[in-house]
């Protein structure tokens, strides 16, 4: 049984779809680093969106108008076989046994490819948030989206060695 979980988990397509460049390249070759080591589990791509410049205490009805423009920019990415994960603060928590059993199961179930979608600087609309499975929270903090990408990639390969029960520091 184990072997037929591991390789319907192996076979697994994740894909992330973020609003925004990586400007540092400390966060990109963090990127890299975790992209090299999920390439033994899974088939990763990443999709990068431009985002809209943000002017500072901008009108609700400009930030709207952002969140839209943006919102633009990622359904077209985005697949409908996907099972899609919001990145929210308002959503679910989980800890990263609970985690890798969610990726489990879903692999399990016959879900064959996962997308993440993680907002700009203002988040995402509520016409991205509407479109998800489900909706993850990964803290009560808020984080840059950048830093947020580096912190999925590593919990997603988290994920993988917790259910191929390989040591991974705590």
């Amino acid at each position: 049984m184990n072997y037929i979980r591991r390789s319907l988990v192996i076979k697994m397509k994740i894909s992330i779809v973020c609003v925004g460049k990586i400007k540092e390249s400390f966060y990109r070759e963090a990127i890299a680093e975790y992209a090299k080591r999920l390439s033994r589990y899974c088939k990763l791509e990443i999709f990068e969106v431009s985002d809209e410049k943000t002017p500072d205490k901008a009108p609700e009805a400009e930030e709207n108008r952002i969140l839209e423009k943006e919102a633009s920019r990622i359904e077209p990415v985005l697949k409908d076989d996907s099972y899609k994960i919001i990145l929210d603060i308002g959503g679910k928590t989980f800890d990263s046994v609970a985690f890798s059993e969610k990726i489990e199961s879903l692999a399990i179930g016959g879900i064959s490819h996962i997308t993440f979608i993680i907002g700009g600087s203002l988040g995402l609309s509520e016409q991205i948030k509407k479109i998800g499975d489900l909706k993850i929270s990964f803290s009560d903090m808020t984080f840059p989206h950048q830093l947020m990408r580096v912190i999925l990639l590593e919990q997603i390969y988290r994920a993988y060695r917790i259910m191929n029960h390989e040591p991974y520091h705590k």
